[in-house]
């Protein structure tokens, strides 16, 4: 990262102003309106939702959340008190790590503000950024809302038509990129972009000087003239209750929704969602994290960017090539003291270990097994007990704690996991190796987390505990006590911008965020997600079939499975798409021919010399198929009813990616895509009945 001029300077120190510890008051009127438990009164200009990003929204208070509101300056400001001289960033230049404080932090997301200020940013419009993970990233939000603006990340993976919908929606006055690549996206698509005013690079110059495009280094430069009492006043005017973030969803069909979140939401969760999931302030232990996730998605940005700021954590980021394989390097030079991964990047790294330890000797691999045996077996039996076995713990000393070491976890306390389901199979190869994966469960419309898991409020396979503060009931619930997950409290969103309808449906009249997810809740109120409503599969038989256990229990009986699908819907009997592992191309991530080496192990096992899936599937190999068809029949047994056999099955000669369109950024399955693309496929398994 560059160095920008001033970052060492001692920074304004600007008055608190009484407008950002509470909400403006409102008077009561004679219209009644339920939000939650209390019944109350509001007045109509400030209802629970809006569809416009200058809006402001009656924030949820009752006596289970009474936290006065506070803005986003705010949060940092008193930060800045606490945690001054403390790392705040961490970015490796020329292979050697340098940190930015939190006083430095502060001031260069101030020279920010006064950049976009300067570019023309106007009020309740947005900077989009369009790059990785980085400072220029975390500042330039930052810098965004202090100057009154909305921060709109997009998926670095988004199309130039995908750039221009979200950059037309959410009025971007200014779009930030990394790299040459995404600045050519956006050179494409500005003439039908009228707010639109100017570009900042970072990571990689443009090719050639152009109008309205600057380096960060520039754009640093640019506000200098702009007074610092210009942005105060700006800073002073601004409310909890106004849109701060737009986090776009990456929507299975049509147009992704923007969904606005206040200043509140995200200083709120920023606190009491972190604390949930046992997050500590820096006056107690610095919080070291490492940032790659994507940005633009909720769980990331709460994580990284926001709850950094609020308990004083150090982040550091990780390369651009993180996902590609270079992530465990930046995890073993950094130690974290707590990780978060979506499902599939921690598949990664355990299909790693099994490769690394397919490849082992004899007496390595066996002590291996050894000790992940018996910590799995006392985690499984024991999962709360802190005394254990001495065999236990002569295992991890003399073997896992080397694992973990060399997976950058040595100091790692607590280890998260989100935004899609996690198979059994992962979470118990995790606990072999005594790492508790504790699960969250929010939307992009929860600003991330509404229930946590943490050391002190964990059940395995569950998604944790409402987080203190927050509400949920269960609707329409079955015989099993499953119905769908409805969710209030500070967390819930503003609103869809410039979608009423879609708002409407989502949020009722009483303010409950209708999820569209299926799950119960257990006596000690810790929740277990069954499904998607939507993904429920209804058979022609009026049967109702959720496909993801299914689909789990197939992966988990079938370790050569990458990716199952179930399929039923109106259809006479379930069928099933499934993938092979295959090897990840190390330049574009996207899936080779080539199987992994656990996979080439199976292929071995049941007595084939098969290496890759195209040998599998165009010769339709015999031990392979077999194995699989196998595999399939011991799940049918285990199945609840007829309805709910697998008959047909079909491989696929490429696995799911997000290249390919399966699936979503956050890894997630997007199964009307899938439908779409192997109908024909799909088709046969029908059309032999007729």
């Amino acid at each position: 990262m560059p160095r920008y001029s001033g970052a060492g300077s001692s920074c304004p120190r600007p008055r608190t102003p009484a407008c950002q510890t509470a909400e403006r008051p409102l008077r009561r009127v004679g219209r009644t309106q339920t939000y939650g438990p209390p019944k109350k009164t509001w007045e109509a200009e400030e209802a629970l939702w809006t569809t416009r990003a200058d809006g402001r929204v009656h924030l949820r208070m009752d006596p289970s959340c009474p936290q006065p509101p506070y803005t986003v300056h705010r949060m940092f400001y008193e930060a800045l008190d606490k945690y001054g001289d403390l790392s705040a960033l961490g970015f490796k230049r020329q292979g050697t790590w340098e940190y930015i404080s939190y006083s430095q932090y502060y001031l260069l997301a101030r020279k920010a503000a006064k950049g976009f200020l300067k570019l023309g940013l106007e009020r309740a419009h947005s900077v989009a950024i369009l790059g990785f993970n980085s400072p220029e990233w975390f500042f330039s939000a930052v810098g965004t809302v202090f100057a009154g603006g909305i921060v709109t990340g997009i998926y670095t993976t988004s199309s130039p038509e995908a750039c221009q919908y979200i950059a037309q929606d959410c009025h971007a006055n200014v779009i930030i990129v990394d790299t040459q690549k995404q600045l050519e996206k956006i050179l494409k698509i500005w003439k039908n972009l009228p707010h639109l005013k100017a570009v900042v690079t970072y990571r990689e110059p443009p090719p050639k000087k152009m109008a309205n495009v600057y380096t960060m280094e520039e754009f640093m430069e640019v506000g200098n003239e702009v007074p610092e009492e210009a942005l105060d006043t700006i800073i002073d005017a601004q409310q909890p209750n106004q849109c701060c973030v737009l986090v776009y969803t990456s929507g299975t069909t049509g147009n992704p929704k923007g969904v606005m979140l206040s200043q509140d939401n995200i200083t709120w969760t920023a606190r009491y969602g972190s604390q949930a999931g046992d997050i500590q302030p820096a006056e107690v232990q610095q919080e070291v994290v490492v940032s790659y996730l994507p940005l633009s998605h909720i769980a990331a940005q709460i994580y990284d960017l926001w709850t950094g700021i609020q308990w004083g954590a150090q982040v550091c980021f990780a390369e651009p090539d993180a996902l590609k394989g270079s992530l465990v390097n930046t995890l073993r030079e950094v130690e974290p003291t707590s990780h978060m991964g979506v499902p599939r990047v921690w598949e990664k790294i355990m299909e790693r270990i099994q490769e690394v330890a397919a490849q082992s000797g004899f007496i390595w691999r066996k002590m291996l097994l050894w000790a992940m045996s018996v910590n799995l077996e006392q985690n499984l039996t024991c999962p709360g007990s802190d005394l254990k076995p001495f065999t236990t713990r002569l295992a991890d000393y003399l073997v896992l704690a080397k694992v973990r070491q060399a997976l950058g976890f040595a100091r790692c306390q607590k280890n998260f996991y989100g935004a899609a389901p996690m198979t059994v199979e992962t979470q118990n190869f995790f606990l072999g190796l005594n790492i508790r994966l504790y699960a969250g469960y929010g939307l992009s419309e929860t600003s991330g987390p509404h229930f946590m898991s943490s050391p002190y409020n964990y059940r395995l396979y569950s998604s944790g505990k409402v987080v203190p503060g927050c509400q949920v009931k269960l609707v329409n619930q079955d015989a099993e006590g499953i119905g769908e997950i409805c969710l209030w409290g500070r967390t819930i969103f503003m609103g869809y911008l410039n979608m009423e309808d879609k708002t409407s449906e989502a949020l009722d009249a009483d303010g409950w965020l209708h999820t569209g997810d299926a799950g119960r809740l257990d006596a000690d109120g810790f929740l277990y997600i069954t499904g998607r409503l939507k993904e429920l599969i209804i058979t022609a038989g009026g049967e109702n079939v959720p496909p993801v256990p299914i689909e789990e229990a197939v992966k988990t009986e079938l370790p050569i499975i990458s990716n199952a699908m179930l399929i039923g819907d109106q259809r006479k009997f379930l069928s099933m798409l499934l993938t092979l592992k295959c090897t990840l191309d190390p330049d574009t991530s996207d899936p080779t021919d080539n199987l992994t080496e656990w996979a080439v192990e199976f292929c071995q096992r049941v007595g084939s010399k098969a290496t890759t899936v195209s040998e599998i599937v165009r010769k339709k190999d015999e031990a392979v198929y077999q194995a699989i068809e196998e595999g399939i029949q011991r799940v049918n047994m285990n199945a609840a009813a007829q309805p709910y056999h697998i008959q047909k099955w079909a491989i696929l000669e490429k696995d799911f990616s997000i290249s390919g369109g399966e699936l979503g950024p956050t890894m997630k399955l997007k199964r009307l895509i899938v439908l779409e693309k192997y109908k024909d496929i799909i088709d046969s398994f029908y059309q032999e009945q007729k």
